[in-house]
């Protein structure tokens, strides 16, 4: 590759604040101008545009959330329930032979 002598300057990183990206997903949202014309409007990438727009409409329903937690389903853990169902059933098997033993127990369950 034959040297010019132009070299590309990188642009440096530049960080916005939260408060622009809303801006500019806003307006990526509306719908009102292409990518492209928002990329120019707001000097920045058409794919950081897409990513500020895509994070905004994930994060959208996080503004209308309560606190509760209905949606997520607590975990269970199947092996301790399967146990303490074999443990509760022999104690109630248990205190059915000692009570029919003492005839306290009227007829079969």
């Amino acid at each position: 590759m034959p040297s010019t002598g132009a070299r590309m300057t990188r642009r440096p990183r530049r960080n916005h604040s939260p408060a622009f990206k809303a801006k500019v997903a806003l307006a990526a949202i509306k719908g009102e101008k292409t990518m492209v014309e928002l990329s120019q409007q707001f000097d920045v990438h058409a794919n950081q545009i897409k990513q500020w727009k895509d994070q905004l409409l994930e994060g959208a329903m996080n503004v209308f959330d309560d606190g509760r937690k209905d949606d997520a389903a607590p975990t269970v853990d199947v092996k301790n329930l399967h146990a303490k169902i074999g443990e509760l059933t022999l104690e109630n098997d248990f205190l059915a032979g000692a009570l029919d033993k003492a005839g306290l127990l009227g007829g079969k369950r």
